[in-house]
């Protein structure tokens, strides 16, 4: 069974002008002036071509992507996608499964040096939509920041409950149900309790070091443990003396000294 000739009309009201006879209509005499004998049409009808989700039109790129479809004829691009994103996404599957989109209206045949010249302008555009729409985006977030309303989900999760039941080693599902809230929300927390913790133990050791350089090296480690730093933070940082301590014994000792008999 050869490759059909897909005819695709919709339109949002039955009061249209360009109602679904008028596209059929106009789409039957365009095949019959070159000479396309066998079509089968799909019919979208009191749909808003903003919706992507349409059952003709599922139905029909369903087929183009199994390779049915010789080419999709329309009575203008509004029929097929309002939007310019979504009339690049068709045209890029009916580009790779080798199937040729005509709009009528616009006389648009994607086979044609004309069509080919269109995906790189409808790219061009498709960027550009996408770039407005991110800007737009940015600066209602930058308006909303400036009235003082908050950005995102509002946090319902009880961290110090979920803390509390983190550092009493109980497991996910319990704290979860404890707690009242999602497996997500108690990964969430500890994460976020985890990160609080390195930032704690970094500027605990930033301040000691800035604070206590004067001090020897033994004091300063008897100061750590008694702010409560972590056993690991501590040997961390004897390992440091160490290893500095090495350093400059092997500085001493690779020290050539000229002698005169």
């Amino acid at each position: 069974m050869g490759r059909i000739n897909a005819l695709y009309v919709r339109v949002s009201t039955d009061g249209q002008q360009t109602g679904l006879e008028s596209q059929i209509r106009a789409l039957k005499e365009w095949c019959f002036r070159n000479q396309i004998n066998e079509y089968e049409i799909f019919a979208d009808e009191g749909i808003s071509g903003a919706k992507e989700d349409r059952p003709a039109l599922n139905r029909l790129m369903k087929m183009v992507e199994n390779n049915e479809v010789e080419q999709v004829i329309v009575f203008s691009f509004s029929r097929f996608a309002r939007s310019t994103s979504h009339l690049l996404k068709g045209l890029k599957i009916f580009k790779e499964k080798n199937t040729r989109f005509i709009s009528t209206t616009e006389s648009i045949d994607t086979n044609s040096p004309l069509g080919v010249a269109l995906y790189t302008i409808l790219g061009a555009l498709a960027q550009l939509e996408r770039e407005m729409i991110i800007e737009r985006v940015r600066a209602g977030m930058a308006n909303a920041k400036a009235k003082g309303k908050r950005i995102g989900r509002v946090k319902k999760r009880n961290s110090v409950l979920i803390r509390s039941l983190i550092e009493a080693k109980l497991s996910y599902r319990e704290i979860a149900r404890i707690s009242k809230c999602s497996h997500g929300s108690v990964h969430a927390e500890i994460v976020a309790f985890r990160k609080e913790k390195e930032a704690e133990e970094k500027q605990k050791l930033v301040d000691f070091q800035a604070t206590l350089k004067s001090e020897s090296s033994a004091s300063t480690i008897e100061a750590l443990k008694n702010a409560n730093v972590s056993a690991e933070s501590i040997q961390n940082y004897q390992q440091r003396i160490e290893d500095n301590a090495k350093i400059k014994v092997n500085e001493i000792q690779g020290t050539y000294y000229e002698t005169f008999d």
